[in-house]
């Protein structure tokens, strides 16, 4: 795909991954749809130069806005997604009420569902489209405290390997990112989503949560091998202009490492790791 002229519809631009990548793409030529959830962060993004709209994944009438609005700009095109606005909830599984993991899906999966879902049909009419999900390594190999997290990446990645063979013939191309640690605001959301909803005092992992809040109140990269969203623009790229762009794309050496070991490891073996790797102390 030639970026000239090429419309891409990008979520979760206020910082980060999202905000990155929509500055590059625009740069390289492309016509860009930046989207945040917050009127501030849009008019941030307005400001610098970026067509921004507002679009909250947890709202059906906020997509269907962004994306009728979108259509009435472009003549009723769009050639890429990039579905990237999500937030993970530390916590262990079993400090998890129905409303956070409700909340958790709400952005991470269903959001997202129902966005792609809009697109697809634009897609098809107009006989080509590329739609990439920016998912994470954890969306194959589960680390402790991280469960909603976990669970909803997981999701996303059943849901698009599903609809990757369903897509087959249309010209529609489905590709996964799988980063691990990247520069950007996530640990600073997560922190504040754990605060939200999870009962420190109350909980049997209390300790495992001391360490882990230190962790997330780190300034600067927390995870040895954190790379820069540039690591995750190379991927995207790749994927909207190769004539045979990937199905998954691994970002970061845990993300290959943990892809490796859970080919040939045993599942008792590789959760001793990941455990280890998850920061979550003795058992």
């Amino acid at each position: 795909m030639n970026p000239k002229n090429q419309t891409i519809l990008i979520t979760g631009c206020s910082s980060g991954i999202g905000r990155y990548v929509a500055d590059e793409l625009k740069q390289r030529g492309y016509r860009v749809f930046a989207t945040a959830r917050k009127p501030a962060d849009v008019e941030q993004l307005k400001q610098q130069g970026h067509e921004s709209l507002q679009l909250d994944l947890d709202d059906s009438a906020s997509i269907n806005t962004a994306i009728a609005t979108i259509l009435e700009k472009t003549g009723g095109t769009l050639d890429a997604l990039f579905n990237n606005g999500a937030y993970g909830l530390p916590g262990a599984v079993e400090d998890l009420s129905r409303d956070a993991l409700r909340a958790q899906f709400e952005t991470n999966v269903f959001g997202w569902l129902e966005l792609t879902n809009r697109v697809i049909p634009v897609m098809r009419q107009q006989g080509h489209g590329r739609i990439i999900q920016n998912s994470s390594v954890l969306g194959f190999a589960a680390m402790a405290y991280r469960g909603a997290y976990n669970a909803s990446k997981f999701a996303v990645e059943g849901l698009t390997d599903t609809l990757r063979q369903e897509l087959a013939g249309t010209n529609i191309s489905i590709s996964l990112i799988e980063p691990g640690p990247i520069i950007s605001q996530f640990r600073s959301n997560a922190l504040s989503a754990f605060e939200k909803y999870i009962d420190v005092e109350s909980s049997a992992h209390k300790t495992q949560y001391e360490s882990m809040l230190s962790r997330l109140k780190k300034a600067g990269p927390a995870a040895p091998f954190t790379l820069g969203p540039e690591a995750v623009l190379e991927k995207v790229i790749h994927a909207l202009e190769s004539p045979r762009p990937k199905i998954r794309y691994y970002v970061t050496f845990p993300t290959y490492l943990f892809g490796y070991l859970k080919r040939i490891l045993s599942s008792r073996m590789l959760d001793r790791i990941l455990f280890t790797a998850s920061g979550g102390g003795k058992r």
